[in-house]
């Protein structure tokens, strides 16, 4: 199972790379800019997991605490309270705010991340 699900997640990680690298139009609505977030997270509440977390409440619950995800052992261990700055240093490079952690793609673009944060606010935080 975990080769099936590598296959499937590896184009789709490319995609999503490509997508969160291109420049941002200017204004770039939340929508727009979380638009490849959607290949692996949901926003819902009670929504399902993807290849990412739910990131409903994601402001307001403990960290990697989404039900039913399984975290990689370095988020869990982060002690990450998110908030604008850890999550626009998270989205920024992934990979060295938390060494270690599932989340393959960097979002390079600061407005891209200022929309991204700005819509993940707007809509889970309700």
């Amino acid at each position: 199972m975990k080769l099936i699900a590598g296959l499937v997640a590896a184009p789709i990680a490319a995609t999503v790379a490509l997508a969160l690298s291109a420049p941002a139009p200017a204004q770039q609505s939340g929508p727009q800019a979380f638009a490849a977030c959607k290949a692996c997270h949901t926003l819902n509440k009670g929504g399902r997991n993807g290849i990412g977390p739910n990131l409903s409440g994601l402001f307001t619950r403990p960290p990697a605490s989404a039900p039913g995800f399984n975290y990689s052992a370095a988020l869990k261990k982060a002690q990450i309270k998110w908030d604008d700055k850890s999550l626009n240093e998270f989205l920024a490079a992934p990979q060295k705010k938390v060494p270690g952690t599932r989340m393959p793609i960097a979002t390079p673009d600061p407005a891209k991340r200022a929309a991204i944060i700005a819509y993940l606010k707007a809509e889970t935080v309700k």
